[in-house]
């Protein structure tokens, strides 16, 4: 008798992909799906479930010591895996391993290869794939698909003296309108309506490839994408702030009037030593400009509490400026002391509890400041895009918040009817805090 022949070739490894950090590292995550995808591989991000032929990539943050440790526990924790015989492989990429690749590898030996953030060919070749010129702007969305992060340009050239962003990212390199236009005619294409446009600082896009700064160029031409109904901006810099982009904000309905920049201090001394290239003054001059230009404009920024030399007189000057400019919207951090940046020079003489308290001094400051903003909407109608639907309730934002960090609106799922990744036109019929409730009109 003949006997059947069975097939014992193990069957093709999946890749897992798993993002920590920003979301310049989502968006370079999703890249990478693409081109694994566009090998025919069989490409998850963040599955639950494990297989034993699994290879594991790990995009990792660099960014402050509770990113660094939050990166480094999971590789551990899937190296352990590895070493259990729990799955094929482990590859760690990202700013961790562009900042510290010696020091892992010396580390945590178990890991089968360490990239940096710009060494995707690299990477793919690990895995047997190739990487595929004709998948420019092709991604794999790890965000629902009506929205995307839309990143314009890699890297830095500003030399704050708290940041080791341009250690891990390089010198800043912006895309050309070309390219980045085919990207977005691609992802409308797919569904997507909201371009959230990210880089280290949109605001020096252009000048090193048109020499200029063509941001409103570049806006300008986005806009015209069929399907792209908002264009937010993210991580604008507010030295040298190109006016220029408030003119096209007017101009074109589908770039919300949004603007997150990043202000980081207000004291002068502060500012001084953070090398920001701004005074006390020039910042709420710019503050005021742009208000002036785009009244209804929300402007988003963030602070950091606790930077050496920081005394209470400079957290009271700060503090007061927040009470006075009123943010819409507002973020605190901590000051991190990061090996190899201008500042790590000087002594970290705040303590950590003090920085603590700071920051929980000005969220609760925004906190109020928000729910004022907030009151002041009630009986007001906005197109509002539905992100999900959760515990009763359709949630969605309005165009002058972002997803994740910003407010959001919602809207009773037994009393109204809306579709995810679409727009309702929501009134607004009470406010909280950082929630607003209404309901479809």
């Amino acid at each position: 008798m003949r006997t059947k022949k069975t097939n014992n070739l193990p069957s093709k490894p999946r890749v897992n992909v798993i993002t920590l950090g920003c979301s310049k590292n989502i968006h370079d995550s999703e890249i990478l799906m693409g081109q694994l995808r566009g090998n025919h591989m069989e490409v998850v991000h963040e599955a639950n479930n494990i297989n034993k032929n699994d290879i594991v990539v790990i995009n990792t943050c660099g960014f402050i010591d509770n990113a660094k440790q939050e990166s480094i526990d999971t590789i551990l924790q899937y190296s352990a895996l590895k070493e259990e015989g729990k799955l094929e492989k482990v590859i760690v990429t990202g700013c961790l391993s562009e900042r510290y690749k010696p020091e892992l590898e010396t580390e945590i030996p178990h890991v089968d290869a360490y990239f940096g953030t710009n060494d995707l060919q690299q990477l793919l070749a690990s895995v047997g794939a190739d990487y595929k010129h004709e998948l420019l702007g092709e991604r794999m969305l790890t965000t629902p698909s009506h929205y995307a992060y839309f990143k314009i340009a890699e890297g830095c050239n500003r030399p704050c003296s708290f940041c080791a962003i341009p250690l891990m990212r390089g010198k800043h390199v912006s895309k050309s309108i070309d390219d980045l236009v085919k990207e977005a005619k691609h992802l409308a294409k797919n569904g997507t309506k909201e371009l959230i446009l990210i880089a280290q600082d949109l605001t020096y896009y252009g000048l090193d490839i048109y020499g200029k700064r063509n941001l409103a160029d570049l806006l300008r031409n986005l806009s015209d994408v069929d399907g792209i109904e908002w264009i937010r901006l993210q991580y604008a810099y507010p030295s040298g702030f190109p006016m220029d982009v408030l003119d096209v904000m007017n101009e074109r309905e589908n770039i919300c009037k949004y603007l997150d920049m990043p202000l980081q201090h207000i004291a002068d001394n502060m500012l001084k030593s953070m090398r920001r290239g701004i005074t006390k003054q020039k910042t709420i001059d710019l503050v005021n400009a742009i208000r002036d230009k785009v009244p209804d404009i929300a402007l988003r920024t963030t602070l950091i509490c606790g930077y050496p030399g920081e005394t209470k007189a400079d957290f009271s000057e700060m503090m007061e400026w927040v009470e006075q400019t009123r943010f819409d919207r507002l973020g605190c951090f901590t000051y991190s002391h990061e090996e190899k940046t201008h500042a790590h020079s000087l002594e970290d003489d705040v303590p950590q509890e003090e920085k603590e308290s700071r920051v929980e001094q000005i969220m609760e400051a925004q906190q109020r400041i928000s729910y004022e903003v907030n009151q002041k909407k009630v009986g007001n109608t906005y197109k509002v895009l539905i992100d999900r639907i959760e515990e009763g309730y359709f949630i969605g934002r309005t165009e002058f918040d972002s997803p994740e960090v910003d407010n959001e609106v919602l809207i009773a799922s037994d009393k109204n009817y809306a579709t995810i990744g679409r727009f309702a036109q929501v009134r607004i019929d009470r406010a909280e805090d950082f929630d607003l409730y209404g309901s479809i009109q």
